[in-house]
């Protein structure tokens, strides 16, 4: 039966952390020039709306390096923006490739596909969810505290679809997720409630992001104002002004607390250069984790390996 990864509640708690412990695997492989082709003659078919850096390129990068095969295609590129049924291009292009990635704005469209689709369909990124992100994170937190125990992680900012996964991480995990989030831009009421009446206690919502940063081993954010929301940027400007990870926000923290940021950073704004470039900071190794992260679950759902 074919498996789809729409957002993390698709995985079991034992698969996440099969796919955790694969992804290192496949990482020192890959510094030690040792990858294995496991997916020879797999074609990865790409819907791209949403435009990317890190979520294509590692994508292409996994399957380049697992011996696979991609065919990128745009809105433009495809018959998407002459109104084609998406059950028709899931049925059609289940005959041409082996799995779907998606990058588009509504979630509903990513459900469709996979609704109709023969192959594995991935979520790249929609407006709700961004499951391949989260799994990317919690790769490169184990790999810096040694594991996920007795973790909290603070996520400053918007309420947006990075903290709809981390808060289904938290209820899937069990670890702390305490929310910062000014009024007005707090994560989706179905999805919050749903995890804190599974993790009674465990994950927590304030509009204050110094309480929530307090005691926390890693602080989170993302940009103000997401694709699609340009318009909004200078009234956000304006309400998340609080809610940046500076200096003073690090400061309520662990002592060794990490600070994650799923890029693009706009420096100044959500966080300050300082803490961004500082001794503290994981970015780049957590984007760099994108593609390990990437490989294992293409090759869990291409190849079934376990």
């Amino acid at each position: 039966m074919k498996r789809d990864l729409l957002t993390l509640r698709d995985l079991t708690v034992e698969e996440i952390h099969y796919l955790l412990a694969r992804a290192r695997h496949l990482k020192e492989d890959w510094r030690a020039g040792k990858l294995e082709p496991s997916l020879n003659r797999k074609v990865l078919g790409m819907i791209f709306v949403k435009p990317s850096t890190r979520t294509r390129v590692s994508f292409e990068a996994a399957m380049y390096r697992l011996g696979g095969q991609c065919i990128f295609m745009t809105e433009k590129d495809s018959q998407i923006s002459r109104k084609e049924p998406l059950a028709d291009m899931a049925r059609v292009l289940s005959r041409y490739v082996d799995a779907i990635a998606v990058r588009t704005f509504a979630h509903d469209d990513v459900e469709e596909l996979a609704r109709f689709a023969s192959v594995p369909v991935i979520n790249g990124l929609t407006d709700l969810f961004h499951p391949c992100q989260i799994l990317a994170d919690l790769m490169t937190i184990e790999e810096k505290r040694g594991s996920l125990e007795n973790l909290k992680v603070a996520w400053i900012g918007d309420g947006n679809n990075v903290a709809h996964s981390w808060i289904n991480a938290a209820a899937l995990l069990g670890f702390t997720l305490s929310l910062a989030c000014p009024e007005g831009y707090l994560p989706d009421s179905a999805i919050l409630g749903r995890a804190q009446s599974e993790v009674p206690g465990k994950i927590l919502l304030t509009q204050n992001p110094r309480g929530a940063a307090a005691s926390a081993d890693v602080l989170y954010t993302d940009v103000w104002a997401s694709m699609g929301q340009e318009e909004e940027a200078d009234a956000r400007m304006k309400v998340f002004r609080g809610y940046q990870i500076n200096r003073e926000l690090l400061a309520s923290a662990s002592p060794d607390a990490l600070v994650l940021h799923c890029l693009p950073a706009h420096r100044g704004e959500e966080i300050t250069e300082e803490v961004l470039e500082g001794p503290q900071s994981v970015v780049f190794d957590e984007a760099e984790n994108r593609l390990h992260i990437q490989m294992a679950l293409l090759e869990w759902l291409l190849c079934g390996k376990k």
